[in-house]
């Protein structure tokens, strides 16, 4: 991979950063509800960007995509969350849409591309189970072929927007073998479909984004079945290297970089700012390097994906570890560094010091703990670290 830079890259960044100006409505800016952009911001945010060829920033072009280069990709990434805008849907840009591009039939492309890119279809993913999460392979949710259907039946869990979800990507157990792994296809269900039940879950955060998600005797065509039954592992091997990059957030980690030095450069108690006091600015400094290297990480990842090296795999397991432990960290140097104001859930007026509507806590606090209790789970979602850490032993050193 090459490190040297390309000049054309800041011509690019004022070319995201005017588009932004002109395009991204006021309306649509800090428009999140919990972690998690409102289906109608995004929705609106959506067609915008497709009207303007811009709806699928993270394909290559032969697939109805920009066809931007890695580093453009996070151009774009780093713009759209210095301007607050929606973020897109993670589930159908960077984990199904992409694998559609690659395993999918034409029918299935032709069915499932376009509202992706109108913004009018949102999706969620049914891998982890009661009992199946860490180890995904051993998964019970069955898919009996009937006729033209599958008959589904088992119970999906921690299934993020299930709620708010039109379509559902899912692995079920279509065969049983001596290696469980052979026995897994992938299928494509309407969240429509008679017989899905849908239970929230409240997390610690407060907000409710998780579910459980039921099926009792769902009726699924053969048509949704992406490749051939018994090829859900591999798909999901090629699923998971995007889930990894998407599991890091680098969005969100320069959005907690951005606050921090917000922070950092407004004037605390005694007139004195934070960043004037060493033990804030080394921590933050700190921070801001880890913050550089998961950059350039991402970049290697994808590098090694699109040269189909074998340790692409094991060089997003790692991307996953680093990322998400930094933004646990960066999420609790925040609330730490709010003082009392980082540990109210939602901060009102009458919470923050009388120093004026220019004092940043009021917003810079809000929701702040929330995402503090949100990130703890990035470590255990996507495959927990320890897990990943295997991957990393057995993929690189054969341990």
């Amino acid at each position: 991979m090459d490190f040297h830079p390309d000049l054309s890259l800041s011509a690019f960044r004022e070319e995201v950063r005017g588009f932004l100006l002109a395009h991204l409505p006021p309306e649509l800016k800090n428009c999140n509800e919990g972690m998690r952009s409102s289906p109608a911001a995004l929705a609106k945010w959506q067609g915008i960007l497709h009207a303007h060829g811009w709806g699928a920033p993270y394909w290559p072009a032969e697939h109805g995509g920009t066809g931007w280069s890695v580093q453009q990709r996070l151009v774009f990434d780093e713009e759209c969350s210095a301007a607050d805008a929606p973020v897109q849907d993670i589930f159908a840009h960077k984990l199904v849409g992409p694998l559609l591009n690659q395993f999918a039939t034409p029918e299935q492309r032709a069915a499932h591309r376009p509202p992706i890119l109108a913004g009018t279809r949102r999706w969620c993913q049914g891998f982890s189970e009661p009992g199946s999460g860490s180890d995904l392979a051993s998964l019970r949710t069955r898919a009996v072929r009937d006729g033209d259907d599958y008959v589904v039946n088992g119970q999906k869990i921690w299934t993020t927007g299930a709620h708010e979800a039109d379509w559902i990507f899912m692995l079920v157990r279509t065969a049983s073998g001596a290696k469980k792994q052979n026995g897994i296809s992938f299928l494509l269900v309407d969240m429509k479909t008679p017989g899905i039940t849908v239970r929230p879950i409240i997390s610690i955060d407060g907000y409710h984004h998780l579910n459980e998600t039921f099926f009792d005797n769902v009726r699924v065509p053969v048509g949704n079945l992406v490749g051939e039954e018994g090829e859900g592992w591999k798909l999901t091997r090629f699923l998971l290297n995007n889930e990894h990059a998407a599991t890091a957030d680098l969005p969100a980690l320069l959005r907690f970089q951005r606050r921090l030095r917000q922070l950092g450069s407004a004037p605390q108690t005694g007139g004195r700012a934070l960043i004037e006091r060493p033990e804030f600015a080394l921590r933050l400094a700190r921070y801001e390097a880890e913050l550089r290297a998961i950059s350039v990480m991402v970049q290697r990842v994808a590098a090694m994906e699109a040269d189909h090296s074998p340790f692409a795999h094991a060089m997003g397991s790692m991307l996953k570890i680093r990322g998400t432990e930094l933004q646990q960290k960066m999420s609790e140097f925040l609330v730490e560094s709010l003082g009392d104001a980082g540990a109210l859930a939602e901060p009102h007026a009458h919470d923050m010091p009388a120093s004026g509507d220019a004092h940043p806590l009021r917003t810079l606090a809000s929701n702040a703990a929330a995402e503090m209790f949100f990130r703890r789970a990035t470590t255990i979602y996507g495959g927990s670290s320890e897990v990943q850490r295997g991957i990393v032993a057995k993929m690189m050193f054969q341990l």
